[in-house]
């Protein structure tokens, strides 16, 4: 039984570090023997993956031996190029010592070169991309797995996935050509800003300012009270004061006695700049009309973001939607908190609130349409017009997208941000439309030009893959 069971765990163990590299097509390496399935190229069958000769054995490849691929004239950008699963890649997790991923590429048009991971039982990473900046030459791409180590996706994978040139309405076909896919460590990400937060330009009259160079700040009882779980430090970046949070799970700033008279503010502004906080909240407490802390009209709300990792994050949050925070004369706490808990690292500066109107053209500055249909001829997923049916998730683990949860105008919203795509389940509590005549949602994007909806039907047996599921998909040209 002993040996049985180290048998196991050295199996378990080398699983867990065995993938293939590098896969550069040469007929002594990897890759070139190997089983490459195409997908999505419109032609039947499908235009296979191709190990040719170098056409360009110059500059930074001179190679005997590489891949081509020729997304065709009417392919969607997720035409690709896939190994087989239990393929000679071999099954592996996405770690520090290879989650860095390089490609060398040559390309007659300059378009997004996508790679993604996926599982024996079809998860996926979701795919980073990464766009050449050269045509008709080869260079090597730099992708960044860094941030997909941990997840339930990244673990187990046994498939890489090709995108090789992600573009929607190509006019051309693209014979693209690739090579040198390797794996090595982690790149060391910078733990600090080195340049300052931007320089705010709303006229002082029309702010209150709690920490800003660029203006008259109110007093501040501290930026770190006794029960916080983290540690304040003063510094610069660039000769700009700015306030460093470390061993951050959350942190109280006061302002208890010079309580802040928010009423005639519309919005909250903070920058933030993080190395590893991939959550990262704001807290606003207003102690009510008898100025004390728990005097029983003591009011707060929190709102929680996704920032973007190694830059600073502007946020610009209109109070409206700290929807809790009924009262806002008498401000006295700011708690900054997010995950990793305990550990999180943050740089923050232009601590303010402000009354200039603004418009945030990556951001609806109105709610959508109140639907106004009976309730009884509705099965609502998401609204607040509506009692809504369970829904497990609004996005899945194997979805490539963030999601918030937010306010526009006090009417709750999704947003959708970094999305390639995103699933929904009801799995639990399947939904039975076969009363209903249409799908309804309504969308606002600053960016993409064409958005798909995909309703899938599990069928009779209610189980995935069980042999009667079905599904189809819609796209729609948004302009």
């Amino acid at each position: 039984m002993k040996k049985i069971t180290l048998l196991l765990f050295l199996l378990t163990f080398s699983v867990g570090i065995s993938q293939t590299n590098p896969i550069n097509f040469e007929s002594s390496g990897n890759g070139a023997s190997w089983t490459w399935n195409t997908f999505e190229n419109p032609s039947t069958p499908c235009a296979p993956l191709l190990i040719i000769p170098n056409p360009d054995p110059s500059g930074i490849n001179t190679s005997a031996t590489v891949a081509s691929y020729t997304p065709l004239v009417g392919a969607p950008f997720y035409a690709g190029t896939e190994t087989a699963h239990g393929s000679p890649l071999g099954t592996f997790n996405l770690t520090t010592s290879n989650c860095t991923v390089k490609i060398k590429v040559w390309k007659p048009v300059i378009s997004n070169v996508g790679i993604k991971f996926a599982t024996p039982d079809g998860g996926s990473t979701g795919e980073i991309n990464v766009a050449n900046t050269v045509v008709n030459q080869w260079e090597e791409l730099t992708f960044d797995f860094s941030g997909k180590i941990g997840e339930f996706t990244s673990t187990g994978i046994d498939q890489i996935v090709v995108f090789i040139d992600s573009q929607n309405g190509r006019t051309s076909n693209n014979t693209c050509y690739f090579d040198d896919i390797t794996f090595s460590p982690q790149i060391a990400a910078p733990t600090g800003p080195t340049v300052a937060a931007p320089t705010p330009t709303r006229p002082q009259a029309n702010v209150i300012s709690m920490f800003s160079n660029a203006y008259n700040n109110v007093p501040v009882d501290t930026w770190q009270t006794s029960w916080s779980a983290g540690t304040v430090s003063d510094l610069q970046i660039a000769g700009n004061d700015t306030k460093k949070y470390s061993s951050l799970s959350f942190v109280g700033v006061e302002t208890v006695t010079n309580q802040i008279n928010a009423s005639n503010m519309l919005y909250f502004h903070v920058d933030a700049w993080t190395p590893n906080m991939t959550t990262f909240r704001i807290k606003l407490v207003d102690f009510g009309a008898n100025a004390a802390f728990g005097g029983g009209d003591d009011v707060e709300h929190e709102l929680s973001f996704t920032p973007t990792l190694n830059g600073w994050n502007t946020y610009e949050i209109a109070l409206a939607d700290f929807t809790g925070l009924v009262t806002k004369n008498h401000i006295a706490q700011l708690i900054f908190s997010g995950n990793p808990a305990g550990s999180g690292t943050l740089y923050v500066d232009n601590v303010y609130f402000h009354n200039v109107p603004f418009t945030d053209p990556n951001t609806p500055m109105t709610a959508a349409p109140t639907p106004t249909r009976p309730a009884v001829n509705v099965i609502s997923m998401f609204s607040n017009a509506y009692t809504n049916v369970v829904v497990d998730t609004w996005r899945t683990v194997w979805s490539s997208a963030n999601l918030t949860d937010l306010q526009i105008a006090g009417n709750d919203t999704k947003k959708y941000s970094s999305l390639d795509f995103v699933g929904v389940e009801t799995v639990a509590n399947q939904i039975d439309a076969s009363g209903m005549l249409y799908f309804h949602v309504d969308a606002w994007t600053p960016n993409m030009t064409q958005f798909r909806i995909k309703l899938v039907d599990f069928g009779a047996n209610g189980s995935f893959g069980g042999g009667d599921d079905v599904e189809h998909e819609l796209a729609f040209t948004l302009r």
